[in-house]
């Protein structure tokens, strides 16, 4: 019989999730559906492995961005996981849940208390099997292994060292009680290994009957009638077009790829779909729009004693990791960083976020520079500039356009944070930690000063952080594409549930609270709530 109760579209962050709690109980019929293969790549479950992932084509969307005005009209390199495991599969690891009033703006957003801190924290605790064990902020025991760091380089301690004499607070977990501070990040690993979605929700899942899993397959369009989502249509390499039925249909496709297959399924701004030939089945204007991301710009600095992961021997790391799973390979790569809060900052919460790589890391590593180094990633956590998601055509294997619009706001408050950011990462380098380890500027070129000098930097070098949210917002508002319960609007039987749902970023890396929206999601369809007071 070629009908389920639910179909969800990506097998990704959410998705692998979704997939898991849904077929939990045997009588229930799920399909996982995913474009990539599946995630055998061996460089995808050692940590480090994340060094050559970039340059892996069949794991990896490799989308661009249209050309950035306020970035010298560059092209930005987006890369999106295309594998069982999603972006989870080829991300940094870092676990980061954001703050309390984060989610307290998202209850307000969609009028909803269910989506306040109080509501979500269980759910992220659900998930958590934490290896420091189970307190009142951490849980043990879930599916996602969050870990501290088995192998760290001395320059990321000098990071701390530094971050300190200059004036910021140590921190030994972001997730915890106070986010501002420097210190080492806690990663989505277990016993040294990656634990993706994938590895986490999905495998454990796989015995079950009533949970089949299709890889390189593309999702076409939504099935609709009368109002109501009844499938999707999808096609496998060349192979004829295939229709599949479903009780409910449910993206997790991610913040670019889910619009994209709405707006294709004729769900979006009308005018716009009418001029792709599109059949206008819901006038959603909201789809595409509200496109968030963190833009980040890095400086480099030289390291004549070597110490960085620069021409690491790989063989020697990789089989040490192989036999041991610790050592170099067990790296997350961007091992340290910190929270701060601006001279700038609108609210209580922490507005610039840092990682550090004790490596020279130019182009998202794709390109190699000679020598030795270390890099400090600077991103202002809440922009105020807003992107937007179009198609090309309506042919489904054509990238959709990405207008990210970085530093468009009109009032130019995050080119000044990006300034800011940018100023902060040269005075921890230049603090007395690092005087033994620094060698020359690498990126800047040269010591700046000036706003102006600082302006030009960032529009040259600025790039993604990786954290692309918005493009579906929940909400209560004539433009939100999808209500608290993550439902489509006007649609029946078709939600939406990955980090395109989310009305505002967080204060921090977006895996986490995707993973968290796809257990709140579940919770919401199969009539569970963690709390036990029925979300009031």
């Amino acid at each position: 019989m070629n009908r389920y109760d639910y179909i969800i579209v990506g097998a990704g962050s959410a998705g692998c999730v979704l997939a898991n709690r849904l077929s939990a109980n045997p009588a229930t019929r799920v399909l996982l559906l995913e474009a990539g293969p599946t995630d055998w790549n061996p460089l995808i479950h050692m940590p480090a492995g994340i060094a050559r992932l970039a340059n892996i084509q069949s794991t990896n969307w490799n989308y661009h961005t249209e050309p950035e005005p306020a970035l010298n009209q560059r092209r930005l390199w987006w890369p999106r996981g295309k594998t069982l495991g999603g972006s989870s599969s080829i991300n940094a690891m870092c676990y980061i849940r954001g703050v309390a009033d984060d989610y307290d703006r998202w209850a307000a957003a969609t009028n909803d208390p269910r989506w306040s801190w109080n509501h979500v924290l269980p759910y992220f605790l659900r998930s958590e099997d934490n290896s420091r064990g189970a307190s009142a902020l951490h849980g043990t025991g879930g599916e996602l292994g969050v870990s501290d760091l088995r192998y760290v380089n001395v320059l990321s301690q000098v990071l701390i060292d530094a971050a300190s004499s200059a004036g910021h607070p140590r921190n030994d977990d972001f997730n915890g009680s106070a986010q501002p501070g420097f210190g080492l990040y806690q990663v989505t690993q277990r016993n040294g290994a990656r634990c993706s979605t994938a590895a986490g929700f999905l495998k454990p899942a796989r015995g079950r009957t009533n949970l089949p899993v299709r890889t390189k397959v593309l999702v076409e369009r939504v099935l609709l009638e009368q109002g109501r989502a009844i499938g999707v249509q999808l096609r496998r390499g060349r192979h004829d077009s295939e229709r599949i039925e479903a009780g409910e249909v449910i993206l997790a496709a991610g913040a670019i790829n889910t619009p994209q297959l709405l707006m294709l399924s004729g769900l979006g701004p009308a005018d716009h779909l009418r001029e792709h030939g599109i059949s206008v089945e819901a006038d959603l204007q909201g789809v595409g729009e509200n496109l968030q991301d963190h833009l980040d710009i890095c400086t480099l600095d030289g390291n004549p004693g070597k110490l960085s992961y620069d021409h690491l021997n790989e063989l020697s790391a990789g089989l040490r990791w192989w036999r041991h799973r610790d050592g170099p390979g067990s790296s997350n790569v961007a091992e340290a960083g910190g929270f701060m809060r601006s001279r700038m900052a609108a609210d209580q919460r922490c507005d610039l976020q840092f990682h550090f790589v004790p490596a020279l890391l130019d182009d998202h590593g794709r390109h190699r520079l000679p020598g030795y180094g270390y890099t400090l990633h600077a991103c202002y956590l809440h922009p105020r500039s807003r992107g937007q998601l179009r198609l090309h055509s309506a042919n489904p294997a054509q990238p959709i356009a990405i207008h990210a619009n970085y530093l468009s706001d009109a009032e130019g408050h995050d080119l000044k944070m990006m300034i800011e950011a940018a100023r902060v990462s040269r005075d921890i380098f230049d603090q007395p930690a690092f005087a033994p380890h620094r060698g020359a500027p690498v990126f800047p070129e040269q010591r700046l000063s000036t706003d102006a000098e600082y302006t030009a930097f960032i529009r040259r070098k600025a790039e993604t952080v990786y954290h692309p949210v918005g493009s579906c917002r929940m909400g209560h508002d004539d433009h939100a594409v999808v209500d608290s319960e993550l439902r489509v609007r006007g649609i029946e039987g078709l939600r939406v549930v990955d980090a395109s749902v989310m009305p505002n970023l967080p204060s921090g890396n977006t895996n986490a609270p995707t993973i968290m929206i796809a257990e709140r999601a579940s919770a919401l369809m199969l009539g569970e709530d963690l709390r036990g007071d029925g979300g009031s």
